[in-house]
Parts: structure tokens; C-alpha cells; sequence
């Protein structure tokens, strides 16, 4: 949330809202010390980087200024109980989550014990049947099969009864997770529930003296091996050589990319092109990308959804056994099955959201400021995609709901101002189980309970007409003739961008127009010559919402204030800065 004053810009009640930071600082002084420029400083500023460590960290952060894992409440009890496990021939089990960080987590822990000479194998929870996380089934099962250990990776810090009844079974459980810590508030005050496992390896412990909390489950995994490698005498470099899944798992479960979160997808990115993973590679080759150039775009955009669609629409272990692929010919066929799947997916993702928004724009669904649609052949796996969606093109709550084998089930997506899951502890009475977090949540419910659930949060909401307007942040008002070659190159020491991190926004008033037209095969794409007030001259392109600028453009005047990113265009070899509108009044 930001702190600093802001400068209201322009709005209206069916448009989002423009806003300028005015955080303080000495943005010379900081250009001067870090060899940026003022520009630059101030965007940092703008991210709320003020100490010269933060500054350090992110400008030059790398590999040796990861975090010691050691710090980490547990987790050299963890690495001890593995190890000797191991030394001892027990059968241990990995559980692990179905999507993008459970996954990882699972092939990475799979992978490190096995090189360090365990019985190891793993389960990943189906989505529908099993639900989320580690149950009484899978520890019957793992039991059964002579299973002595179970390590959870992405899940197991809120599973304490299940964790018991493993305990009872004379069964050894080691935590390891990055989900928050349950608790119940009590007379003598906040009592935080941990499962009674032999170790629990999750930073958010409060008494865990790990200085980040941020991590995936993945980069907690990758954590505890740093350090049974370390007992087991294997080479730091074999460790290392993980970093670009941990980074693919950092940017799939959408994590803040602050602080070593950074690091480690800054590492990962660099080395992703010569990853020594088949899968990963032939994911990137089939979606026809280049290695040299991956970007978090391209992890949280192409290959994260589509190692998500086997947990989405079939089975999680068609991506771990993707990462698992020995040999070329059977990483080429896994990842094609998974590419297809994907594309199965977008275009039932694409039919739920016009099924939705048919619903709302032709019911009273449009005037309630928290909307609860119902979408009864939707697959559930899909619930929380397409609310995603709708939240985006109305900004409002959303909860889609679905049938399940079970009743009904749903997931929710949030705005700032709607703190969605303790609108859910307000209405607990009509559900059967629920949880999340702020912005976003999952539930089940009765199918009688379902307009009961409508009605209670919309007559429960607090939302104001400006709190159901979306805020843009704006970096600086920047003139064109500062949106230089050296500035979009120098821009590039800020990235990977993403959650946490955006990319920079810059603003500019008085936009005229001088030319346009649409192109592109399906003319969704406007080039345009643009001038600003004091008269330079630059060529402009719009790709989101291209249309309506046209549009706007023929009906109501070529002068305009527009928010912008400068970048290079690359053309029969020769480059050209260009101004990318992406939003426009």
C-alpha cells in the first residue's frame, strides 16, 4: 500500500483513476552514489527501496546475497531426520501440491533425495477428489505401502489433525510450506496453531528468525536441500543448478519479487536458457519461444499455465513427470500434451467468461458491488481464472460457483478495498469450509445456501462508488524527449518485473495525435505519430484496448493524456525508441 502523498489526476466513475507518487528523497544524490539516473532513482523510490542495502540488493543482488538458510527455524532438524532416514533405508513419501509450486516443490525434493541416496517417491493430491493438500487417504495410502517418512512440500503447515493421525500411525511427518500460519484468538491473545509434526520448516513462524518471509513453497524446498547437501558433502554448484525452476515456481504462485525473491528470479532467468532440465526445455521449444530471451512474462503467461493445466483438467503428475523426462523423445511428448491441454483450457476459460458476463449484464447481477456468479457446468478447476477475469473487467469482488462432486465450490478474486476472506468470516454460517486471504479465496457451500450467500455479502459491503474505481500508479509525468535509448536500457537494471515489482508507469497531458491507423492481421493493433506539449515528435503503438482508442480518437479528438512505457522498436535492423500507450483519457 502506498504511503506517499498522491496527486489526484482525472477520473471518472466508469474509469480507472490516475494517481502520481510523491515519495521523498535526494533522487540526485541516489543517481550519483549508483551510477543511475534521477529517473531511475525515483522509480526505486517509488518501490518503497529507500536503505543503501534495499538500493544494493536491487540494483546488484545476486547469488551471495541470498539469505543463510540455516536461519530458518527447523530446518536442521529436518535435514537431520532426512538424512538419517535415509542412512537407515526408510521409505520416504513426498506430498506436494497440483499446481506450478507444488509441483516444482515435489520434482525438486524428489530429485535431491534421490541423489542423496533415499527410497523416495511422490504424491501430488488430485484437485477434485482429494482436495488441497495432504488428508487422512494419503497417509492410509503411504502407510500401507511401508512408508516411514512423509516430507509436505507447498502444503501441511494447516493439516494438524492429519498430521496426528500420521503420529498415531508411528509415522514420521516433516513440514515444509510457505502458506500463512492458522491461529485462533483467545483471552490471553493470538495462539498460533502449528501442526505436530517432527519438523516444520515455513519462515512465517513467528519465532522463526528467517529475515524473509516472501518465499514460494518451492524456494523453501530448495532451502532445506542447500543444507542437506551441505551435511551430505554434495558440491553447492549441484544445488544452484535448481535455480530456474525455483524462479518458475517463485513467478507462477505469483510471490512479490522483492527482496531474495528477486535474486532468485533475476539467477533463474539467466540460466534458463541453459537448463539442464529436458521438460522445461522442450516446454519452451514448443511454445515456440526463444531460450535466449525468457522473461517472467513468459514463465507467468505460457509455460507456468501450462504446467497449471494438467492439475486444472487432468492430473498434476503430467507436469511432474514433464520435469522428471529422461530422454528428449519423452520430454517433447509430455510438453506437447501439455500444451494442448492448455489450449483446452484458455477456451473453456474464454466460454465461462462469456457465459458470466452475459449473466451480469443481463440480470440484476450488475447493480451488487460484490458478485456471486453461478456457473453450474463449469469446471471447478476454472472457477478462480474466470473470476479473475470478471474482477478485471468490472473491478469489483468476485466469487464464481460452481457444481462439485459435493455440492457446491467456488473461488474468489478481490479489489484493494474488499478484504475478501473476513467478509467470509461474516458469512461463515453459509458455508461448509472456506479459507484465504485478502484478495483472494476458495469455498464450498450447500446449494440452498447459494442466494442466502449473495444477499448476506452485498448487504454486508461497505463499498463506496470510488472504491469500486481501479487506481493506476504513475511513476512520473515524463516528457517525451526523456524517454531516450539510454533510459529504456538503463530501465532494463529494474527488471524482472511482476507482482511487487511493476513495471514502470510514465504520464504525459495534451497528446495530440498526428496520425493513425490500425493494423495487424486482425487490426487490434494502433500505430500512431504523437506530439506532446513541448513539441516532440514520437511514434506511439497501442496494443491493449486498441480499438477503443481508435475509436475515441475519431469522436472525440486527437488531444489527449495518455500513460506510457518507452521502448526500443526493432525493424529491417535498424531500432527506434516508441511510446507504448497502455491506457489514455
Amino acid at each position: 500500500m502506498n504511503t506517499g502523498v498522491f496527486y489526484y489526476l482525472e477520473s471518472d466513475i466508469d474509469m480507472k483513476q490516475w494517481y502520481i507518487y510523491a515519495k521523498k528523497a535526494d533522487f540526485n544524490a541516489i543517481a550519483e552514489k549508483y551510477g543511475i539516473s534521477p529517473i531511475t532513482a525515483r522509480i526505486i523510490r517509488n518501490r518503497d527501496i529507500e536503505t543503501d542495502e534495499q538500493i544494493k540488493m536491487f540494483l546488484n543482488g545476486g547469488m551471495g546475497l541470498l539469505n543463510d538458510a540455516k536461519k530458518m527455524k527447523d530446518i536442521d532438524k529436518a535435514s537431520d531426520i532426512i538424512l538419517t532416514k535415509i542412512e537407515q533405508g526408510k521409505r520416504i513419501r513426498i506430498i506436494g501440491d497440483y499446481d506450478i509450486d507444488g509441483v516444482t516443490s515435489i520434482y525438486l525434493l524428489l530429485r535431491a533425495l534421490k541423489r542423496c541416496g533415499a527410497w523416495v517417491d511422490g504424491r501430488i493430491p488430485h484437485r477434485i477428489k482429494d482436495g488441497y493438500g495432504i488428508n487422512e487417504a494419503l497417509i492410509k495410502e503411504a502407510y500401507d505401502d511401508g512408508v516411514d517418512t512423509i516430507v509436505t512440500c507447498d502444503n501441511g503447515i494447516a493439516a494438524y489433525s492429519q498430521i496426528e493421525y500420521a503420529n498415531s500411525l508411528g509415522m514420521t511427518v516433516v513440514v515444509t510450506d510457505h502458506h500463512d500460519i492458522q491461529y485462533k484468538d483467545t483471552e490471553t491473545g493470538r495462539e498460533y496453531i502449528i501442526p505436530p509434526a517432527a519438523a516444520v520448516v515455513n519462515p512465517k513462524q513467528k519465532d522463526c528468525n528467517y529475515p524473509f518471509e516472501g518465499l514460494c513453497g518451492a524456494a523453501v524446498a530448495w532451502k532445506l536441500i542447500k543444507v542437506i547437501y551441505s551435511k551430505a558433502d554434495i558440491p553447492e554448484t549441484e544445488w544452484e543448478d535448481f535455480i530456474e525452476l525455483v524462479a518458475m515456481a517463485t513467478i507462477g504462485d505469483v510471490m512479490d519479487l522483492k527482496d531474495e525473491n528477486r535474486i532468485i528470479v533475476k539467477e533463474g532467468l539467466k540460466r534458463i536458457a541453459n537448463t539442464k532440465n529436458m521438460g522445461l526445455r522442450a516446454l519452451i521449444a514448443v511454445n515456440q519461444l526463444n531460450p535466449m530471451a525468457i522473461s517472467a512474462y513468459h514463465i507467468g503467461f505460457v509455460i507456468g499455465p501450462c504446467l497449471n493445466a494438467g492439475g486444472r483438467l487432468d492430473t498434476a503428475y503430467m507436469a511432474l513427470e514433464l520435469l522428471m523426462s529422461e530422454t528428449k523423445e519423452e520430454a517433447e511428448s509430455r510438453a506437447g500434451e501439455l500444451k494442448a491441454l492448455n489450449e483446452s483450457r484458455k477456451e473453456m476459460t474464454r466460454q465461462g467468461v462469456n457465459k458470466a458476463v452475459n449473466m451480469i449484464e443481463s440480470t440484476t447481477l450488475c447493480d451488487d458491488n460484490v458478485l456471486v456468479i453461478y456457473l453450474p457446468d463449469c469446471h471447478e478447476s476454472l472457477a478462480g481464472i474466470i473470476a479473475g477475469r470478471i474482477r478485471e473487467t468490472y473491478y469489483k469482488p468476485v466469487l464464481v460457483i460452481t457444481d462439485g462432486e459435493e455440492g457446491l465450490k467456488g473461488s474468489g478474486r478481490s479489489i484493494e478495498n474488499y478484504n475478501m476472506f473476513e467478509e467470509l468470516v461474516k458469512v461463515r454460517d453459509c458455508l461448509d469450509k472456506f479459507g484465504g486471504h485478502p484478495m483472494a479465496a476458495g469455498l464450498s457451500l450447500k446449494k440452498e445456501k447459494l442466494d442466502e450467500l449473495r444477499e448476506k455479502l452485498n448487504n454486508n459491503s461497505t463499498l463506496t462508488d470510488e472504491d469500486l474505481v481501479e487506481k493506476i500508479w504513475i511513476d512520473i509525468a515524463l516528457p517525451f524527449a526523456y524517454a531516450t535509448e539510454e533510459l529504456i536500457y538503463e530501465l532494463k537494471k529494474l527488471e524482472p518485473f511482476g507482482k511487487g515489482n511493476t513495471k514502470p508507469v510514465f504520464a504525459t497531458r495534451n497528446v495530440t495525435v498526428i496520425d493513425y491507423r490500425l493494423i495487424g492481421s486482425n487490426r487490434n493493433v494502433l500505430k500512431m505519430m504523437l506530439k506532446d506539449e513541448a513539441g516532440t515528435v514520437m511514434p506511439g503503438i497501442c496494443f491493449a484496448d486498441a480499438a477503443k482508442l481508435e475509436e475515441k480518437i475519431r469522436s472525440e479528438g486527437n488531444v489527449m493524456s495518455i500513460l506510457y512505457y518507452p521502448d526500443i522498436n526493432e525493424y529491417n535492423g535498424n531500432k527506434s525508441v516508441q511510446i507504448v500507450v497502455t491506457d489514455f483519457r
